[in-house]
């Protein structure tokens, strides 16, 4: 992929994370495998940073906005896991 470099997987997965970018195959078909691969692990980056994050015992708000990135962040990760096993790819 031509401009691979000038992506910032960063932003993508805090968007993915937010809700604003919903990961499925036509999202996917521009990426290639190293792209995939660095989007991957730039998810599992962000899931940790939230996990690491104090959690918000007394507000039942936070607490579900919270699972709901960790939702989010995980079905992505198997779309693109999936997305990659259906083309062939390696990523792991």
């Amino acid at each position: 992929m031509a401009d691979a470099g000038k992506r910032n997987f960063k932003a993508i997965a805090a968007d993915i994370a937010e809700g604003f970018i919903t990961v499925n195959p036509i999202f996917l078909k521009p990426f290639d495998a190293n792209a995939l691969k660095l989007l991957c692990t730039t998810i599992e980056r962000r899931q940790s940073e939230l996990r690491a994050e104090p959690f918000p015992y007394h507000d039942l708000l936070l607490i579900r906005k919270r699972n709901l990135r960790l939702q989010r962040l995980f079905t992505a990760l198997s779309v693109i896991k999936n997305y990659a096993r259906d083309r062939k790819m390696t990523i792991s």
